[in-house]
């Protein structure tokens, strides 16, 4: 219990230290953006709130079930200590023929649920910023003039390459 805790504990913390729902509020309104049938300002912030909470409760459920699961099938589920419904679980569990969810299923994992949550943001992260340099190195601009005298599509006015989309 402790561990779906610190999980969802994080999952909130992480969010409200990457999202300020008023910062971005008041962005919308200083743009002109906002939220159809959603008044600029205060509501808009207490509305981008509401849907972060909702959001962030799922994705913290979703990310313990993914840090238990080989938990789960490594050693099972030891409810029977817990007090009340420790053996009627034990028992109903025995009855419907599911005893393999209190044994587990003795399967070898190398990775535990929470090295493996690890592993795959770290994955997400390095494609998201190899995604970022793509984008960066086809960004046309900031590059000297007398290097770029040598390629197609010199202007030497503006010292830009114009790229195979470029319309100018």
């Amino acid at each position: 219990m402790l561990f779906v805790a610190g999980i969802i504990f994080f999952c909130f913390f992480y969010v409200s230290i990457i999202f300020n729902p008023n910062e971005a509020a008041d962005n919308m309104r200083k743009y002109g953006g906002f939220i159809p049938g959603i008044r600029p300002g205060r509501n808009t912030a207490d509305y981008m709130n509401n849907i972060l909470t909702k959001i962030t409760v799922v994705g913290g459920i979703y990310l313990s079930i993914l840090c238990l699961i080989p938990d789960i099938m490594i050693s099972g589920i030891h409810l029977n200590h817990l007090w009340l419904i420790g053996n009627a679980v034990d028992t109903g569990l025995t009855n419907l023929h599911m005893r393999f969810l209190l044994e587990g299923l003795n399967v070898n994992f190398y990775f535990g649920g929470t090295s493996l949550l690890i592993v795959v943001g770290v994955a997400m992260d390095t494609v998201n910023q190899i995604e970022a340099q793509l984008i960066m190195r086809h960004y046309e601009g900031f590059t000297p003039r007398s290097i770029m005298r040598h390629y197609e599509g010199f202007t030497p006015r503006s010292g830009r390459i114009r790229g195979r989309r470029s319309s100018f």
